[in-house]
């Protein structure tokens, strides 16, 4: 069984010692940036010249200066900046002030697993992965609450980073719920696995076509949206509360008859060697290699891909429904994406 560590197994003082740097205010960066100055942690904000996301730190009480500075300053410094736009960020404006004793962490491992980025000797290199979106991390902070995080260890050279990375992890709020270990590469690997098989891409697929099935066959494009998509959100709940085999007691027999027989018709052992194949190119690189050279090219697969998306008929269908149920977006937070650079 995996250790988790709570509240009790940090050491405060440990991230209290430290003057720390956000690079970055999006999603993640607003949420830690908060969650550490509340906690007491000495935060400054590292942004670059003309950043829309200044007047919302400093609106927050956060004290924002450039990324040169905050780096200079700081001595451990966590890098959350969309991940394609780290490399060149840590390249000119923080790998030039680091020193001996510093910590640069991530919440992401893309970087340091593809090796985008190599830290230099006698810094602690370390990762604190909340397990939700920013937003998520911030209001459950404010709650009283926290959301759990991974944390791991690439570098060590002061011999605590892991002690570090936990008492970070305390002062966002995530012992309140719980920390796992894991590496670079565990975290990496099944962090765009899972999006790209399951959370994002393969749903999204399975939705899509899902949809595209029952209109092509003669029902109503609404009747199709409503069994394919909205009703998600049911299943998904169940499945999130008590596991599939929860969800699975809560629907009628019928349903649960039709999962057992037919759900391994739609993911059969055709797609599961896909998923295989997937796996590999995440392994290996091929995946991040793509991605950067992508983003180098001006993202034009993408941006067609993502255009293609948008144009999709149930795009058009559900947000007419939406518009017809509007307590589904009532009281909700706008998500972000993390940027804000």
């Amino acid at each position: 069984m995996a250790t988790l560590y709570y509240e009790k197994d940090a050491d405060p003082s440990l991230i209290a010692g430290r003057k720390v740097a956000i690079i970055g205010y999006g999603s993640q960066g607003h949420a830690h940036a908060r969650n550490l100055s509340e906690s007491g942690v000495d935060v400054r904000v590292g942004l670059r010249e003309g950043s829309s996301s200044a007047a919302k730190a400093a609106e927050a009480g956060l004290r924002v200066v450039s990324v040169d500075q905050a780096a200079e300053e700081a001595d451990l410094i966590m890098l959350l900046l969309p991940d394609t736009e780290q490399a060149s960020v840590y390249e000119a404006s923080i790998a030039p002030h680091l020193q001996a004793g510093d910590a640069i962490f991530f919440a992401h491992g893309f970087n340091i697993r593809f090796g985008l980025i190599t830290p230099p000797d006698g810094v602690d290199v370390a990762m604190v992965a909340p397990k939700g979106p920013g937003h998520l991390v911030r209001r459950t902070y404010t709650e009283g609450g926290g959301v759990p995080s991974l944390i791991a260890v690439a570098a060590d050279p002061s011999g605590r980073a892991h002690d570090l990375a936990l008492s970070y992890a305390h002062a966002i709020g995530a012992t309140r719920a719980g920390v796992l270990d894991t590496t670079f590469e565990e975290e990496t690997e099944t962090d765009l696995f899972g999006e790209q098989v399951v959370l994002c891409g393969g749903l999204t697929a399975l939705v899509q076509a899902g949809f595209e099935t029952l209109v092509g066959a003669g029902y109503q494009p609404e009747s199709a949206y409503f069994e394919c998509l909205h009703e998600l959100k049911l299943i998904v709940d169940l499945m999130y509360e008590q596991g599939i085999a929860g969800m699975r007691f809560s629907i009628s027999d019928t349903a649960e008859y039709g999962d057992l027989t037919r759900g391994p018709r739609v993911i059969n052992q055709a797609v599961r060697d896909e998923m295989s194949r997937i796996l590999a190119e995440i392994r290996d690189g091929r995946f991040a290699e793509e991605w950067v050279a992508e983003n180098r090219n001006g993202r034009p697969n993408y941006t067609r891909l993502r255009e293609e998306g948008l144009a999709h008929p149930i795009e058009k269908v559900g947000a007419e429904l939406r518009a017809m149920m509007p307590f589904i977006g009532a009281g909700k937070e706008r998500i972000q994406d993390v940027s804000g650079g």
